[in-house]
């Protein structure tokens, strides 16, 4: 079958087209068919060597397909059928789920899906659905809050507009790339969801002068409020961090996604003085991932795709680091 091979660290993926299928499904294990690979900053993290796993590797761990087959010793609740479309996230272990420390993950320690067919663990996939979508349960969703994205141009930034905006939350939207042009389409086409988006060029701006767009002028002896509640760091450059960090209110979460190999630095008085809280994630657990599917189908969150066929993969990822913005995605059905 066909796939993207990373054979060398800092180097292009080789296409190749003598990769065997999997094996036969074992234990929670279903085949999957992948009909569209979504590339991660994670991937770019992997391919660059910062990350130190084993090579040859087929990467991706977001993707999309069809159920091939299906074979599990204790069949989960609402397991899915052959021929349902699910989207597979990366996490492969039971107990402490994404968490543990032994858990295998997709396109890293285990193939990915960058090739025609991958093995996933049922336990974290969820149905993509058609318009037709069931309510979301909206868990730790804090009402009528307001939020920093940073990055929020690239792949998952302009998602988390989305959702933000459609949750009714005060967003401030932070890039410093070209993709700021495509971030303003997305702000446009939320219609009134986005009268409270905040598009902001932070090459251009002040940390304070940017707070002040959304929230006024603080009173005196008030500065530490006119602020955001919560801000998303989504690049791993201290820039970001310390931009996340200073557009917060006393008392607010900065929430870390990116994992920089030399870590990032940070001011204690910030966290003591000003009651900061650093929160770091990972991805969701099987119930939030559906949740989250649901609510995208009901409420019209829609990715800016540019795609891809599998054999010009490297061509993604070129443009993906030339900051192209919004999602880059590998369409199996394609032809180079």
């Amino acid at each position: 079958m066909r796939a993207q091979v990373l054979e060398t660290f800092k180097q292009p993926y080789t296409f190749r087209t003598d990769i065997l299928p999997p094996p036969p499904p074992e234990g929670y294990e279903m085949l999957d068919r992948v009909l569209a690979a979504s590339s991660c900053h994670v991937d770019a993290v992997f391919a660059s060597g910062a990350m130190q796993q084993h090579l040859p590797r087929v990467g991706l761990h977001e993707f999309a397909g069809t159920v091939e087959a299906k074979l599990w010793a204790r069949k989960p609740p609402r397991s899915p059928k052959p021929q349902d479309s699910l989207g597979a996230s990366w996490g492969d272990e039971p107990g402490c789920g994404v968490w543990c420390p032994r858990a295998a993950n997709l396109g890293l320690t285990r193939d990915g899906g960058f090739q025609e067919y991958c093995l996933v663990d049922v336990r974290q996939v969820a149905r993509v659905l058609d318009s037709e979508g069931a309510r979301m349960r909206a868990v730790d969703v804090a009402p009528l809050m307001s939020i920093a994205i940073i990055d929020a141009a690239g792949g998952l930034g302009h998602l988390g507009v989305q959702f933000a905006a459609k949750l009714g939350w005060d967003v401030t939207a932070v890039d410093t790339t070209p993709a700021l042009v495509v971030l303003k389409d997305v702000v446009a086409e939320l219609g009134d969801d986005g009268r409270n988006v905040t598009v902001v060029d932070a090459l251009n701006e002040s940390v304070e002068n940017i707070k002040k767009r959304p929230f006024g002028d603080a009173p005196q002896g008030c500065e530490g409020e006119k602020a955001c509640d919560a801000s998303l760091v989504l690049p791993d450059s201290q820039s970001a961090f310390d931009f996340g960090m200073g557009v917060l209110k006393s008392h607010g979460t900065c929430v870390c996604v990116s994992f920089p190999k030399d870590g990032w630095r940070f001011k204690p008085g910030g966290l003591v003085f000003r009651h900061i809280k650093l929160l770091g994630v990972l991805t969701g657990c099987n119930g939030q991932l559906q949740a989250m599917v649901n609510f995208a189908v009901e409420n019209g969150v829609r990715a800016k795709v540019r795609t891809y066929p599998l054999e010009k993969l490297n061509n993604l990822v070129e443009d993906y680091h030339h900051g192209v913005g919004g999602k880059v995605v590998v369409d199996m059905t394609l032809e180079s």
